[in-house]
Formats: C-alpha cells, sequence, structure tokens
C-alpha cells in the first residue's frame, strides 16, 4: 500500500475507532460500573466531548506544524532514529517506545509545574471518571503538548507514518483506562504488565496528591515501573476522584473548564490531608 493511501487509512480509522470504542466502553460502564450512583450522566459527557471537539478544531493548525517538521526531519536525515541503521521493524518498535517515554516524561512534568498544572488540573477535576474523561483536556495544554511536540519529534526522528500508527494504538488505551468499567481484578494485573488499565489510572485521579502524584503512563505501564512512580490500590473502589478546589457545579460545563485555570485558587494545591487514604 502506497504511504499516502496507509496515511489516510490511519487517519480515518483513528477518529472512526475511537468514536465506536467510546460508544461501546459508555454501555459497558452504565451496565457493570466501577463507581456506583452517578448522575447527570448525558449533561457531564456532553461537556467533555464538546471540550474535546474544540480541542480538535483549535488544535488543526499545530497538527500541520508536527507534520511538517516531522517530514523536514525525515527528508534531512534529523534526529536519533535517521541518524541509527536499524532493521525496519525495530525502527518502528523505537519509535513508538520512544514517544511514549515522551509522553510520560510530559505527563509527569504537568503535574511538577505550577503553570502547566493549572490547565492539566482541569483533567483531574472530574469527579466521575468516564471514558469522556479521556478526551477532556483544557484546550492550553492541548496547545503547549503541540508545541511541545515541535521540538521533541524532530529530535527523536519520527516518521508521519510511525507517529500516526502510535495515535491509532495509544487512544483506545487511553479510553479504556479512564473507563468506569468494574473489571475483575485478574484480568486486569494481566494487561497491566503492558498497558495502562482502570485500576492503575485511577489512582492517578486520586484527590490524595500521592496518589495524584503518580502512574504518569499513558500507553505503556512499565514508564512508572521504571521511574519509581507506580502505584495501587487494594480496593480502588474507595478513591474519592477529582480535586478539592474544583467542586463548584459552576466549573462543570465548557465555559467553567476553560476559564477556572485563570482564577483565584487553581494552583498546585490539592488535597492538605497528609495521611494516608484507605
Amino acid at each position: 500500500m502506497p504511504e499516502e493511501d496507509f496515511i489516510a487509512v490511519l487517519r480515518q480509522s483513528r477518529w472512526v475507532g475511537a468514536a465506536a470504542l467510546l460508544a461501546l466502553l459508555w454501555t459497558i460502564e452504565s451496565i457493570a460500573p466501577m463507581f456506583e450512583r452517578r448522575q447527570r450522566r448525558l449533561s457531564h459527557n456532553a461537556a467533555n466531548l464538546g471540550l474535546a471537539l474544540i480541542n480538535a478544531l483549535v488544535s488543526f493548525v499545530a497538527v500541520l506544524g508536527i507534520l511538517f517538521v516531522t517530514e523536514y526531519s525525515e527528508e534531512h536525515d534529523i534526529g536519533l532514529l535517521h541518524r541509527v541503521d536499524l532493521p525496519e521493524w525495530l525502527h518502528w518498535v523505537a519509535a513508538i517506545v520512544l514517544v511514549d517515554c515522551w509522553q510520560y516524561w510530559w505527563h509527569r512534568i504537568n503535574h511538577h509545574v505550577g503553570f502547566l498544572w493549572r490547565f492539566h488540573a482541569v483533567h483531574h477535576s472530574d469527579a466521575d471518571l468516564d471514558v469522556s474523561s479521556g478526551v477532556r483536556f483544557h484546550t492550553v495544554e492541548i496547545i503547549l503538548s503541540m508545541i511541545a511536540r515541535l521540538a521533541v519529534l524532530p529530535l527523536i526522528g519520527v516518521t508521519i507514518p510511525q507517529l500516526l500508527v502510535y495515535e491509532v494504538a495509544s487512544l483506545p488505551i487511553i479510553l479504556f483506562h479512564h473507563s468506569n468499567i468494574r473489571l475483575p481484578n485478574k484480568f486486569d494485573v494481566l494487561l497491566r504488565w503492558l498497558i495502562v488499565t482502570p485500576w492503575m489510572h485511577w489512582v492517578h485521579h486520586s484527590r490524595w496528591q500521592p496518589e495524584t502524584d503518580s502512574n504518569y503512563s499513558s500507553f505503556l505501564s512499565v514508564w512508572d515501573r521504571i521511574f519509581g512512580s507506580f502505584r495501587l490500590r487494594e480496593e480502588p473502589w474507595k478513591i474519592e476522584l477529582g480535586l478539592d478546589n474544583w467542586k463548584e457545579r459552576e466549573w462543570r460545563g465548557i465555559w467553567g473548564m476553560l476559564s477556572k485555570p485563570f482564577r483565584k485558587g487553581s494552583g498546585r494545591e490539592r488535597n492538605s490531608d497528609s495521611k494516608e487514604q484507605t
């Protein structure tokens, strides 16, 4: 298959597959939720998906920039993977692994740099975590992430097809580990040796800061083990989700999510309780 056709198929399958999986996971959440007694599901999902639509429109120009610098890097042999002689299959594996490692560190940086946290907090403020939370990000965070990619991806030496394959593979995993599905522990244990799972990511969305600042991986789970940020809870259904300073109803809509980072009280403070949560 010509590269142009391959790229077109990847772009189409990414969004079609994500929409189908989102609908499937939403249905399963309705039947077998881990966190029960959820209310206003439709309005909650509508706000999250509405914000995701805004981000998709705003990030269009940044996507064009990423395509340009990635193609430029390939044409001029700029970047690590363009400088090493590897079998094609290993080149693909290395590209996906390195991009995912970057995603881990970018996520971790967003937790520890106050300015970045103000916007990333929009994602963590969702106390009704479900599959739609996987696409709930502040528009400024999306833009900053795109700008960072403009610098990092050419240095890695990733090609356009490799980047799209990573996006196609990682997006379903992101939707899956944000979902509110009552998954058997044994199944979750098996999966988490390779990918990030719900039991693992629910801990990351805890109100308790030591848990919030853990499990930064988004696709492959190995990074948290390698870099010492892996953490689990034996009874994850007892986790209190969200952020302490985002309880107000006015922040639940699209405008509230977009404006909150610019208001007072949106900094690094999340939970003043120093005792371990049970």
